[in-house]
């Protein structure tokens, strides 16, 4: 059960926009593609959601954008629970080229739980809860990519 999951993506020609980079629609793609990944790693398969009658739902995301990225290069994309609330859970995101060791972006999204029949936020049930540990220090994810990139 990865505390900190990451991802390798390989930039595509789909994936570039008119500027000559990536375009900033790709790195939410790819922000709920790795959540989902996570989720399904730790146990919590989109089956599992439809089964249990709840799932997420996005509040709000937060991108800062650092640096561009380009057609070919090969990126990590890392997601991880920062905490939870009753209802609700921030999900932080980097995105890490390890050719120069430099962090592309960092985001954020606010998911809440919802009842799938009702649409209304629920309490996160203590399994699902569970299945994570909480990465509060952003610094840990950064240092483990430098660790990756050596």
């Amino acid at each position: 059960m990865p505390r900190i999951f990451s991802r390798e993506i390989v930039v595509a020609a789909s994936d570039i926009d008119v500027q000559g980079h990536v375009n900033n629609l790709r790195y939410l793609q790819w922000m709920q593609d790795v959540a989902v990944a996570h989720s399904t790693a730790q146990g919590w398969p989109m089956e599992r959601y439809v089964a249990e009658g709840s799932g997420w739902v996005v509040r709000s995301h937060t991108i800062t954008y650092k640096r561009p990225a380009f057609l070919g290069e090969v990126l990590t994309a890392c997601t991880w629970i920062a905490g939870f609330s009753p209802r609700s859970t921030p999900r932080r995101y980097l995105f890490w080229r390890a050719a120069d060791k430099c962090v592309l972006a960092e985001a954020e999204t606010i998911w809440v739980f919802v009842n799938l029949a009702t649409g209304r936020p629920t309490k996160v049930p203590d399994a699902l809860r569970n299945a994570w540990e909480i990465v509060e220090d952003a610094g840990e994810v950064k240092r483990m990519l430098e660790g990756m990139g050596s």
